[in-house]
């Protein structure tokens, strides 16, 4: 088998930033090299498109500017056979020529924002590349979580009751929205729509805190949902791995935190460099085994008709005292790909990564095999004709 020219692109515009750097490292270190020849694609926090052995270094990252500086900007482009490649754009000299770097298929491992939302998904569909995980539209919908739990509701999957907050509503209306709110009960969490990793994240109580709570969501954020506290509350994870026509899920996992919900302190702080894998965890998930296939099915269910792809982690909030679950979120990029569960599931990190590489491919088969252009060229003299005929016309 010939070596796979592998791009790993993670960093972005967000802030999960830094846990997509961690997830990306991770994914590196765990790949076969006598299979993967990898390039890094690290897109910094302003934007930039950036390349480099050391990007792959943990170290690298104590100094980011000097980091930026050592690095190579580079950009999708097609060779003069027309494949996609990463193109090295820094000169090197007169007369020299950008160095071209192949790609058999894209490692995506982005968190949040510009990303995990579609955005980047869809600049690989058109240079035509293959990548791992969900396309386009299962990203953006996985990224806005208000937007999922109404699919969820649309499946009638139990999700929290909730108020969505639109800033500008919120500037013009405030007196109406904390009613709505209120009406949820006694706690509430605020949450940013389209972030992930419980930034943004705040428990309120009374009135100024929620109001408080809104002014911080606002920092990350436009969109913004209050929802209903479940108590007696712990969450409970699954991740699925496949795509529409086969999926299947993993063991679930308790993650435990300081507090009722987790922070971001609890999920990536714990242990310096190991992301998702350091968070406190209880697996298998201390629940019964009938909740267990229920939150597994319908995990199952939602990766399928929302027509995800590779791995995503589907997060519910569980009241352990009358065994119900509520939706709260799918990760379509999870931390750390969710290995810790799969692992438990005895699937090696490296082997979860073929499998989501091996999906991307054929993903890119299906997607190659249809007819992508119709043979007609509209622009014919004769259709030029008939434009211009119907001038003065309607």
């Amino acid at each position: 088998m010939s070596i796979q020219n592998l791009i790993i692109a993670f960093g972005g515009v967000s802030p999960e930033h830094e846990v997509s750097v961690i997830t990306a490292i991770q994914a590196a270190m765990a790949l076969d090299k006598n299979k993967y020849n990898l390039t890094p694609l690290y897109v910094s926090k302003s934007g930039r498109f950036l390349t480099g052995a050391h990007l792959l270094d943990l170290e690298s990252y104590k100094n980011l500017s000097k980091l930026e500086q050592e690095s190579t900007p580079c950009t999708f482009s097609f060779n003069a056979y027309g494949a996609p490649v990463l193109l090295e754009t820094k000169p090197t000299g007169f007369f020299s020529k950008p160095k071209e770097h192949a790609i058999d298929a894209v490692l995506v491992a982005f968190h949040g924002s510009d990303g995990e939302n579609g955005h980047f998904q869809g600049l690989c569909e058109q240079y035509n590349i293959p990548y791992t995980g969900s396309g386009a539209a299962a990203s953006a919908v996985g990224m806005d979580k208000y937007m999922a739990k109404q699919f969820a509701r649309s499946l009638n999957i139990p999700v929290a009751n909730d108020v969505f907050i639109l800033e500008t509503e919120w500037i013009s209306n405030k007196k109406e929205i904390l009613s709505s709110i209120a009406k949820l009960g006694k706690t509430v969490f605020i949450k940013p729509v389209h972030l992930g990793s419980s930034i943004g994240v705040t428990k309120a109580e009374t009135e100024r805190e929620i109001e408080e709570a809104v002014e911080t969501g606002f920092r990350y954020d436009d969109q913004l949902i209050a929802e209903k506290a479940i108590s007696p509350l712990i969450e409970v994870n699954c991740s699925v791995l496949g795509d529409y026509n086969e999926a299947k899920a993993s063991v679930c996992e308790q993650p435990v935190g300081k507090e009722e919900a987790l922070t971001f302190e609890d999920k990536y702080m714990g242990d310096s460099g190991k992301g998702m894998a350091s968070a406190s965890r209880i697996i298998p998930a201390p629940i019964s085994q009938a909740l267990t296939q229920q939150i597994q099915a319908t995990s199952v269910k939602l990766f399928r008709l929302l027509n995800a792809g590779g791995v995503a982690r589907f997060d519910f909030l569980v009241n352990p005292k009358e065994e119900t679950f509520y939706f709260n979120e799918i990760n379509t990029i999870p931390g750390s790909f969710s290995f810790y569960l799969w692992d438990k599931s005895d699937m090696p990190f490296g082997t979860l990564l073929e499998s989501m590489i091996g999906l991307a491919h054929k993903k890119h088969r299906i997607k190659n095999g249809r007819v992508r252009s119709f043979e007609t060229n509209l622009l014919s003299e004769k259709a030029v004709k008939g434009i211009k005929g119907l001038k003065g016309k309607g």
